[in-house]
């Protein structure tokens, strides 16, 4: 992620994108969105009708039927988290760290945003007792809020929130009146889906959960924005969908025709999407399972990554021996580790986090190659942790952090 004039270690203005997955684009995919793109005709605000039934057939086979009527498309899940948090009011309560593009948003419409501490078992999800202590000291100070926005499935951290922690933070977000906004956009990227229960909050609390999934977690390239918004049934969810609606006729937010007819294609999940993307995650797991063993070995501090394309990763421990390379916070560490890696290393500051901790999120797709024949071998090598140039990205990461380990003990005092 080059950084630009404007960003600095004041306020971020920019963040990062969601990890690429670093592979090329199926050819199936490929094909629809060529033959939708001699189309004159633009799809409507909202989305047409097969991208809205598409949708909801996606949704129905994970357990959450809904109508094409509770149902908006947009392109990407910023513009459609925009759109709920002008139609909701009031301040917005966020995990720390949160999304990068999560906070941006509500400042954009100026809402104050609140940060609150996760759990120590996983990010995404607050803390019950600190979201409750939270929203009582907003009040306290004149605030109203009304939007809490989390994610089961977590970026930046990679975790997936058990369903104990996540009940536990509905039931006091229930208790104190808030509409959430459940991103599940890697719901779709579970590194162990046999081993890992995954939870959608709209199944705790379907009357006030609004879903939000951004296509390009699993069944879309990054380049292709579109997004699809799952609203509740009843009165309040009617009213919300059409504030909703109203919003992103506003801002002119359609999805590409070409880009609608891909995802109508890929919401369908036929054979050949559901394999690739079985395989993406696949091959994403393991880099990111080697990775997190390179960062840990070297005595930084990581969850294991059960989710996504990514890991987040706390070099705290390593303080002493960045201190001397003029390392003093996480924006420090980012230009350091980017530098060194060769790759983005986007600070946690991004994320929400503190600035003055070590904290950066470290992306798998980077570490597939850097041609696209590269990364197709990886897809479909057996082995995608022998081919050389996986090798070489892992040798250089693990290099990099054990070099900073090895320095660390050379600056520890005599015991």
């Amino acid at each position: 992620m080059p950084r630009t004039d404007l960003e600095g270690h004041g306020p971020v203005r920019f963040g990062p994108p969601l990890p690429e997955d670093g592979l090329p684009v199926l050819p199936e995919l490929s094909a629809v969105l060529a033959a939708a793109a001699g189309r004159p005709e633009s799809e409507p605000v909202g989305g047409g009708s097969a991208l809205r039934e598409a949708a909801c057939g996606y949704w129905d086979r994970r357990g959450l039927s809904a109508g094409p009527d509770r149902v908006v498309a947009a392109p990407g899940a910023p513009s459609l988290l925009l759109a709920l948090t002008a139609a909701l009011g009031g301040d917005v309560l966020v995990p720390r760290p949160c999304a990068a593009w999560w906070a941006p948003y509500a400042r954009l419409l100026g809402r104050p945003v609140f940060h609150v501490a996760t759990p120590a078992d996983c990010g995404g999800v607050p803390d019950a007792y600190a979201l409750l202590e939270t929203v009582r000291r907003v009040r306290a100070e004149g605030g109203d809020p009304r939007l809490l926005v989390l994610s089961v499935a977590d970026d930046p951290t990679a975790t997936v929130a058990p369903p104990e922690l996540l009940h536990e933070t509905i039931e006091a977000a229930t208790g104190e009146g808030l509409h959430l906004v459940s991103d599940e956009t890697w719901r779709d990227t579970l590194h162990a889906p046999h081993d890992t229960v995954l939870l959608s909050p709209a199944e705790m609390l379907p009357e006030r959960v609004t879903v939000v999934t951004d296509l390009a977690g699993a069944l879309l390239p990054t380049g292709w924005p579109a997004a699809v918004a799952r609203f509740p049934a009843g009165q309040t969810g009617d009213d919300l969908h059409a504030r909703v609606l109203d919003v992103l006729t506003a801002l002119g937010a359609r999805v590409a025709a070409p880009v609608a007819a891909a995802a109508v294609h890929a919401l369908g999940e036929p054979e050949p999407v559901t394999a690739r993307v079985a395989a993406a995650v696949r091959l994403h797991a393991r880099v990111a399972a080697a990775a997190h063993t390179a960062v840990v070995t070297a005595g930084a501090l990581a969850r294991p990554p059960q989710a996504g394309r990514h890991l987040y990763v706390d070099l705290g421990p390593l303080r002493s021996a960045l201190t001397p390379r003029g390392v003093g916070d996480a924006q420090e560490l980012e230009d350091f580790l980017a530098t060194r890696l060769g790759m983005p290393a986007p600070g946690g500051h991004r994320f929400g986090d503190d600035l003055g901790a070590l904290r950066v999120r470290l992306s798998t797709g980077p570490l597939l190659g850097g041609t696209d024949e590269e990364r197709a071998e990886c897809l479909g090598s057996p082995s995608p942790l022998e081919l050389p140039h996986v090798r070489r990205a892992l040798i250089l990461l693990k290099t990099v952090f054990d070099d900073l380990r090895d320095e660390a003990l050379r600056r520890e005092p005599p015991r």
